[in-house]
């Protein structure tokens, strides 16, 4: 189950320097700073078995804050640290599911946690993103969407055609027309959904009990949150209610909560290169103060632990 625990990895001083959320929660910060820009993006396998070598076992089920989102990665290491059958369930603009290398990158960690066989499915809530229309698409893990291993709920997305790569079956989350060269691809989506129904559904078909729970802040609205990425489709009660509704249906044995915002710092010129055209120039902390910007977090942060019932 999940503790009462709060850890903070801290790779970009910003969830470290929440002053009210560290004197309400007590959270253990681990310091990480000295590898963030390395690890920022995406890490090498070096510096992921210093990340994980910082891991205390005792705080597995804690709530862990990542920082930014370019640290989402983070959230495949901290599930490797389980070896129970378990459903992920992710909140996130983004699907995070490319199947391209590097493995242990923001965009592609989702496809890295399939391949452990205790992961029976990942649930994909809110993308809003066109990482889910073509082109970008095309290098999704659509075999494992197939396959019924991954299920999408984009908050609302237009019907996606498909070229060149085949969906094969349907899946609940998703409604197939094959064509001629790929298939069109209709989602069901959360705007307008009767969620309390759509949860209670989802417990009552799911394999697995047991359920990790994965927050990026950048499915938020821009008047939410503030982070390194375009803003998201979701109301705040929309996210509150969700996290209620996990909580009360499932066995939540593990969090973690990226999308603070923190200026992108990278390691290396190919890296800093690669995250000037991969941040949006439209994120939604853009033309704001730092200081306003944790502000705004900070309240957010603590909103979401009280959902957790923290």
């Amino acid at each position: 189950m999940l503790s009462d625990k709060v850890r903070i990895l801290d790779f970009d001083a910003t969830v470290a320097e929440q002053k009210a959320l560290v004197e309400r929660y007590h959270p253990a910060v681990v310091g990480l700073r000295a590898i963030g820009p390395s690890v920022r993006l995406w890490s090498n396998s070096s510096n992921a078995r210093k990340v994980s070598a910082a891991f205390d076992p005792r705080l597995r089920n804690a709530v862990t804050f990542l920082g930014s989102g370019d640290f989402h990665h983070v959230s495949s290491l901290l599930i490797d640290q389980f070896d129970e059958p378990l459903t992920v369930i992710v909140l996130d603009h983004h699907p995070d599911w490319d199947i391209l290398p590097p493995r242990l990158a923001c965009g592609s960690w989702v496809s890295r946690i399939l391949r452990r066989p205790h992961v029976k499915k990942v649930v994909l809530l809110g993308v809003g993103s066109d990482d889910i229309a073509m082109p970008a698409i095309q290098t999704g893990n659509l075999a494992a969407l197939a396959g019924g291993r991954v299920e999408i709920y984009p908050y609302r997305h237009a019907p996606t055609v498909t070229l060149f790569r085949k969906v094969p079956v349907d899946n609940v989350s998703v409604k197939v027309r094959p064509g001629l060269c790929g298939a069109t691809i209709e989602w069901r989506q959360l705007q307008g959904m009767d969620l309390t129904s759509f949860i209670a559904d989802l417990a009552g078909r799911l394999g697995t009990k047991k359920v990790y729970v994965s927050l990026d802040k950048d499915c938020l609205r821009a008047s939410c949150s503030r982070t390194n990425w375009e803003p998201g489709l979701f109301g705040l009660p929309e996210v509150l209610l969700l996290l209620k509704l996990i909580r009360e249906n499932f066995d939540i044995i593990g969090c973690d909560i990226a999308g603070d915002y923190s200026p992108p710092v990278m390691d290396g010129r190919i890296k800093a290169f690669i995250a000037r055209h991969d941040h949006p120039a439209d994120h939604s902390a853009r033309h704001q103060a730092f200081r306003e910007v944790q502000a705004a977090n900070e309240k957010l942060n603590i909103r979401l632990l009280e959902a957790l019932a923290l």
